[in-house]
């Protein structure tokens, strides 16, 4: 009689064990929020992941862009406020590390009101000048600067933008040369800007600039990292030109409020991984490039807290101040 009422007891309990070791799934359409306007890069990133990371998580990914604020603040105070249950994720980019040096009373903590999810990949930014220039090296950009130092409009997509970012990096790595910074509202102006001649040079995400460096419009000179970009193999990384301190790529991740349950952001953490996985070569197309160092959720938690003094750093030697 014992052993039967011990066999018929586990026999009962086996359903409540196997659901307390099942991993975390969404019961509900999960919103992955984009802090800017549709079309952006981040954006892209965004839709091309929705249907495939839900898939994996067995429930519809729901994109929402909530535009507005310096740096996407208003999409990622929705989501640092919201419930930390899984259901809202924060799609955002190196703009999320830049907030903090624009605004002065933050209505969120960026390290502290998130938990970091996944990497979404890397897009290498990429200077170019205007075609009727003549230059088409860092060595001839660098003479041309020093000649006509304080005559040259360095286009830029506005204050604290990731454009505006690698454009400061890339005046302290090539410091005694004045250039004139030009803010403009996004870098599309930015770049029109500089096709048109209105501007001499200006520096791009990869993924946007591609387009005019191919059609001839604008002349790349060089991507602002350590190593050539997969997209455009034909233009030298600031390494190999001569500027090994001028690393300015961008990146993306995913996040979710401080406070969701760690099974919810290990799944999470799996299911944006493998979408990323699947998605390499469509994403290559479009300058996003999978870094795997990052995979785990430790991982990209300590990138995004050292790229944050490294943001802040660049920007204050720039004299740029909260408001």
């Amino acid at each position: 009689m014992t052993t039967r009422r011990a066999a018929l007891a586990l026999a009962l309990a086996t359903p409540a064990i196997a659901r307390a070791q099942a991993p975390w799934r969404p019961d509900r359409p999960v919103r992955l929020v984009v802090p800017f306007a549709p079309g952006g890069a981040t954006d892209v990133v965004a839709r091309a992941l929705s249907e495939t990371v839900g898939g994996l998580l067995g429930q519809t990914i729901v994109v929402e862009n909530r535009a507005g604020g310096a740096a996407g603040l208003i999409g990622s105070e929705m989501v640092a406020k919201s419930p930390p249950d899984g259901h809202t994720v924060l799609l955002h980019s190196n703009a999320h590390v830049i907030a903090p040096n624009l605004v002065a009373r933050m209505p969120y903590d960026v390290l502290g009101d998130f938990t970091a999810v996944a990497h979404l990949g890397r897009v290498p930014q990429v200077l170019v000048v205007n075609n009727r220039l003549p230059i088409t090296t860092m060595a001839e950009l660098l003479a041309w600067l020093r000649a006509n130092s304080g005559k040259v409009d360095f286009a830029s997509a506005g204050i604290g933008s990731g454009n505006h970012l690698a454009s400061e990096m890339f005046r302290a790595a090539v410091p005694g040369v004045q250039m004139e910074m030009v803010q403009f509202r996004g870098g599309g102006p930015a770049m029109a800007a500089v096709i048109a001649g209105n501007a001499h040079m200006c520096i791009d995400p990869i993924a946007s600039a591609v387009g005019h460096i191919r059609g001839g419009s604008v002349r790349a000179i060089a991507v602002a990292g350590p190593t050539r970009a997969a997209i455009l193999p034909d233009v030298p990384s600031a390494s190999e030109s001569g500027l090994p301190a001028w690393n300015a790529e961008a990146w993306f991740g995913a996040f979710v409020p401080a406070r969701t349950p760690p099974a919810a952001v290990v799944a999470l953490n799996t299911a944006f991984n493998t979408g990323m996985q699947r998605l390499a070569p469509r994403l290559a197309e479009i300058g996003v490039e999978v870094q795997p160092q990052y995979a785990t959720t430790a991982a990209f938690d300590a990138f995004v807290r050292a790229d944050f003094p490294r943001v802040a750093a660049v920007l204050q030697a720039a004299g740029v101040r909260p408001e």
